[in-house]
Order: structure tokens, then sequence, then C-alpha cells
């Protein structure tokens, strides 16, 4: 059992973007743990949903003006942050009513934007239920720095936002801004939900904020050991359904909800079992963690090893079936690690010439879920280099439609119409017997 967690690790983190991603859904993972026991004890948990449909408003934005998502979803949430608490303080919406206000209008204005602009695809499905999988360079570099910043912040400012958390009142007596708090704790929340928008998704972010810190008080009632216990949960139950998302190919952030979940039920069965045996409670902390441990590596499956081989001239970067998506996308997010290097996948042959005396398209892909079902799908575009415009020619044909095929080539680039485009320069194209996959999920 061990062995094949171990081996399942190795795996896993062979991949860069899973690497990229684990380092990114950790920092987001303690950073909404510890804004989250602030945010449930002063019964504003649910700014999260409502930050979170704002969130959704502007990158469906971003996307119709075709500009980096995250530049533009900071400025304006932590807007709707400020606006939300001035709601709630100085008007008669309050409370719960402004969060629905707010939240409800970002979301049907993306939804507008969207209908109006690029059409309910892919892409929108990612940023409503999330995929940290799918993440380029930059934003990882953005997420790190802005989660350092609001684990810095809350780290100073942590006996502030104390006082202000159990008795504002008497806070404010005692000198402190609790204004200037309270918006200090929006504004981290804010940054918080736009960076775990790419992890959960709009729909998910809030039960990122939400559960580590209710599973917590189950079974801790001091403020400084929930928060403790909160991050260390949150790290747990992210990395098992991360692991979970890649064994069984499920959706990364609804894994990270299902185990988070779990543990809820589990810290409150335990907190009902041992109500008068405050020292089994430590002890049951502890046999927690080993248990999450466990669900974790207890029923992992061993696949086969992973994808990079080297040769003295190339390295060739092998795209499997497993991960195949997740593996594919990284190549389009991040075409600087890739360019001139060589990819070897299989997959379905396809061809399309759209009009005559125009080239011909030809496709190595493989079909996998998409907006509305199962119509999307993943590859590249594969062609021998010197017939990158030109109809094939005797010397180099192509294969049958649908045809399972191994493509190798050089991963290049070409522009038309004013917009690049990447493809595989072939060095090898073949026809296999046996048929791989053609649907994938991961």
């Amino acid at each position: 059992m061990v062995s094949n967690f171990i081996t399942t690790l190795s795996e896993m983190f062979s991949y860069t973007f899973i690497v990229r991603a684990f380092i990114v859904g950790s920092l987001v993972s303690i950073c909404a743990a510890l804004l989250g026991v602030s945010l449930v004890l002063k019964r504003y948990s649910m700014i999260g949903d409502g930050l979170s449909h704002v969130g959704f408003g502007t990158l469906a934005l971003a996307t119709a003006l075709n500009v980096a998502p995250l530049t533009v979803s900071i400025p304006i949430v932590l807007a709707a942050a400020f606006l939300l608490l001035r709601l709630s303080e100085n008007s008669r919406i309050k409370g719960d009513a402004a969060i629905a206000l707010i939240s409800t209008s970002s979301l049907a204005i993306g939804v507008v934007i969207i209908s109006q602009t690029t059409g309910m695809n892919t892409d929108v499905c990612n940023y409503l239920f999330g995929s940290i999988l799918a993440m380029s360079k930059s934003d990882v570099h953005l997420s790190i720095i802005l989660s350092v910043t609001v684990l810095t912040l809350f780290i100073v400012f942590y006996n502030k936002l104390f006082a202000i958390t159990f008795d504002e009142t008497f806070a404010k007596a005692t000198g402190v801004k609790t204004g200037i708090y309270n918006m200090l704790i929006a504004f981290l929340t804010a940054i918080t939900i736009v960076l775990g928008m790419r992890m959960m998704g709009a729909m998910l972010i809030s039960s990122l904020i939400i559960f580590p810190a209710l599973t917590s008080m189950r079974l801790l009632k001091k403020f400084k050991n929930v928060t403790i216990c909160s991050a260390i949960l949150s790290i747990i139950c992210f990395f098992i359904g991360i692991i979970i998302s890649y064994v069984y190919a499920t959706p990364t952030g609804a894994s990270v909800v299902i185990i988070n979940i779990i543990a809820f039920l589990l810290f409150w069965g335990i907190n009902t079992l041992t109500k008068e045996k405050r020292a089994m409670k430590k002890v049951s902390i502890v046999s927690l963690i080993v248990i999450f441990v466990l669900l974790g590596c207890g029923n992992t499956k061993t696949v086969s090893p992973i994808p990079v081989k080297s040769s003295e001239e190339n390295t060739v970067i092998e795209i499997r079936e497993k991960m195949f998506i997740a593996q594919t996308n990284d190549v389009y997010l991040n075409p600087e690690d890739y360019i001139g290097k060589t990819i070897k996948l299989e997959g379905l042959f396809k061809a399309e010439q759209y009009a005559e005396n125009t080239p011909l398209y030809c496709f190595v892909l493989r079909y996998g879920p998409g907006c509305c079902g199962s119509d999307g799908n993943a590859g590249f575009e594969v062609a021998w280099n010197e017939q990158r415009s030109t109809a094939p020619t005797a010397a180099k044909t192509y294969p049958n439609i649908d045809d399972w095929v191994e493509a190798v080539g050089v991963l290049k680039t070409y522009e038309e119409d004013g917009y690049p485009y990447l493809y595989l320069a072939l060095t090898d194209l073949t026809i296999l017997d046996q048929r791989g996959v053609e649907y994938v999920t991961q």
C-alpha cells in the first residue's frame, strides 16, 4: 500500500503542471482556511460566495476583452468587497441581502457578456467549476505572490483581526480602528477568492473558506488552535483531493470539497462520541490526520511510468492516455516550455479542408468532455513540415480519417490571419493496429 502511494506520488509530480497546481492550491487553501475562521465567527462566511460570483463576471469580461483574467478580476473584486462592506454597515441593505444583490447581479452580467461574445464554451465551465491544472506560468507566479502577501498580512495583523472577530465593540472602545481591519479582512478574502476560483470555480470556492473552519470548531474552541487546525486540515484535504482526482479522473475542485465533507463528518462524529472526554479529542485529531493519509493512498492504482524520455539529440515528451487533456492544455498554455521539443502522442487522425485551394488541416486528437457534454477534444494540428501550406503529396501522405495513429513531431508555430498557431512538424506518423481510448476525461 505504501509503495503504491509513493509510486502514485512520483507519477503525479513528474508532471510540471501538477507541481504548479499543488503549490498554488496549497497556498490558496491556507489563505482561505485562515480567513474562514474570522468570517465564520463573524457570520459573514457567505461573502466568499458573493465575491466568487463577482469574480465570474470579471472573468467573463476579461475573456470578452481578450486580456489576462487575474489582472482584470483582482481590482474589480476588491472594489466589490469594499462596496459590500459599505452596503452592510451603512445602509438598510444588510448582510445576506447585500451579498445576494451583488452576487446575482454580477452573475447575470457575466452570463450576458459571455452569451454575446465567446458563447458558453469550455473556458466558462472552468471558471464555474474550476480547472487548477490549466494554469499558465504567469498566473502561477502572480498567485504565489498574492498568496504570500495574504499570509504575511494575516500574520502581521493577527492580534487585531482576533480582536474584531470576537468583540468588535470592545475593540473599537480600546482604540482599534475596526473599520480598517474589517476592510482588510474583506480585501484579503477578495484576493483569495480570485485565486481560488482557478482551483474550485465560482460555484465551489466558498466551501474552501467555510469547511475547514467549521470542521476545526467541532473539536477545538480556542481561536489560535482553530486557526492552526483549519490551515492543516485545508492542506490535507487539498492534498488528498488532488490525489483522488488524479487516480480516479474526477474534477479536482469537487474532489477537494468531498474530502472536506468527509472531514467535517468525522470531526462531528468524534465530537459527539467524546463530548465529555477532552483528552480524547487531542488524540482524535492525530488519528484523523492518519486516517486522511490512508484515505489518500489506500486504494491508489498503479499506472505505467510517466512521460518523459531522454535521448542524446532531443527530449521526447510523451503525452500519455492518463492526463491527456491536462498535458495537452499545458502545452497550449505554456508553449515557451515546449517550442522546439519533440512530442509524441497517440490518437484519432482527422483532416479538414475548409474551402477549395486552401491548406488541408490535419489533427491527431482524442475526444473529451466539453461544456455541453462530450463535445470537446484535445490534441494537436500535425503536418509534414514541407507541406504545411500545401496539399499532401504522394511522397508523404496522410492516413485515412479516424485511423488510430502515433504521431511524433517537433512543436512549431505558424501565423495565419494575424494569429499564431501551434502544430507538430511531423518526423513520423504511424498507423497502429491496437487502438487506445478515444474518449478521455483528464
